[in-house]
């Protein structure tokens, strides 16, 4: 549910009731990922979606359901060979919802979804599969481990559900957890759902350029925050770049050591001068981040390459290195160009081939390993 956060932000605060599915788990190819929600309120609005639309009504009649008589529920859509006609999702993968009612005055929920609407880290843990007096209990998990609620069975369930909670939001990972109904660490009765919400990743454009203010855009569309730098103080101006998060002017090697990255930061390097790509390159193939990629032609990845080496970098550290950067699109205009980046960027993250999904036979969805969507009921579920 924490993917609709603002909008349920709106809706505790006007006091309207409402009753919110979320897919909990999904095997095989499936619209949406878990994590994916949508509520519908007493006067039957609906906000987010489950399946894209293949079971969007049946949902919505769980929802007005739990939200009369209170109580939660978890249903299974899946595609029927013999019912061509029954409620399923037609791409042939199985979805598992779990419909929790919300009264505003659920502090456990309210408080998530304003942790949620505010951008800070935290998760929100539910019971979605065990004794039917657990189903839907839910507890909020901060980043130090604290966390509010409770699931209503033993204190150390509480406890152990907080600490595995926990340890998906340090990674920014929504799944499934199984622990014992004692509270044991191990495989049980209980099935807990957790939903991580964590700052977005960023994404650094180095090089204040046309392509550039194209990129930006592609960035924020991806949901990225979006920093441009640039050693130049004339390029990096707001007029240029109105959409960026944040402009920073300093030599980009210089700046990316003292700045923040994690395992999801986006590294665009679209200089394409030594002076400034080398530094900079030498110290980003070294940092645990999800992408590096640099702009240039052929001939300018060639010299790049020679003078990385020259400076030490490794034939592992400059195969980590996605030059010339994007896929072939076929691209001439900034706006195409930032287009075919955020191609590659997305099939990098996801394990994608970037090849056409037009009789190449392979998966329509990715895990970051490349294999095709899978249950995502067992402990390391994505």
């Amino acid at each position: 549910m924490l993917d609709i956060a603002e909008e349920l932000s709106r809706w505790f605060e006007e006091g309207r009731d409402f009753a919110v599915a979320t897919v909990v788990a999904v095997s095989g190819s499936a619209p949406r990922g878990p994590g994916a929600a949508m509520a519908v309120d007493g006067d039957g609005t609906v906000i987010g979606s489950v399946s894209g639309g293949c079971v969007e009504g049946a949902v919505y009649d769980l929802c007005v359901r739990a939200l009369r008589d209170g109580r939660p529920v978890r249903e299974r859509f899946g595609y029927d060979d013999e019912d061509a006609f029954a409620v399923g999702l037609t791409c042939g993968g199985v979805i598992d919802i779990l419909v929790t009612p919300v009264r505003t005055d659920a502090p456990v929920f309210r408080a998530g979804v304003s942790a949620a609407g505010r951008g800070e880290a935290a998760a929100l843990a539910r019971v979605a599969r065990g004794p039917v007096e657990l189903l839907g209990r839910a507890l909020l998990v901060r980043p130090d481990g604290s966390y509010e609620g409770s699931l209503d069975g033993p204190p150390e369930l509480d406890r152990t559900a907080a600490a595995e909670a926990r340890a998906m939001l340090d990674i920014g990972r929504t799944g499934t957890v199984e622990i014992a109904e004692d509270g044991a660490r191990c495989p049980g009765g209980v099935a807990l759902f957790v939903e991580s919400r964590v700052p977005p990743p960023r994404m650094i454009v180095f090089g204040a350029v046309d392509f550039a203010t194209a990129l930006v855009r592609a960035g924020k569309f991806l949901g990225y925050h979006v920093t441009v730098c640039d050693a130049r103080p004339v390029f990096a101006t707001r007029l240029r770049f109105p959409e960026a998060d944040e402009l920073v002017v300093d030599w980009p090697h210089r700046y990316l050591r003292r700045t923040a990255t994690d395992a999801r930061t986006v590294l665009c390097v679209l200089t394409h001068d030594a002076k400034f790509d080398v530094p900079l390159l030498e110290a980003a193939l070294r940092l645990p981040v999800a992408f590096v990629g640099a702009m240039g032609s052929r001939r300018t990845h060639e010299d790049r390459n020679r003078r990385l080496r020259e400076v030490g970098v490794t034939k592992q550290e400059l195969a980590r290195l996605h030059s010339p950067i994007g896929l072939d699109l076929g691209a001439r205009t900034p706006e195409e160009t930032a287009l075919s980046i955020a191609a590659e960027i997305v099939a990098a993250r996801r394990g994608g081939t970037g090849v056409p999904l037009t009789g190449s036979g392979t998966p329509i969805h990715h895990d970051a390993d490349g294999r095709e969507g899978k249950d995502t009921r067992s402990r390391a579920a994505a």
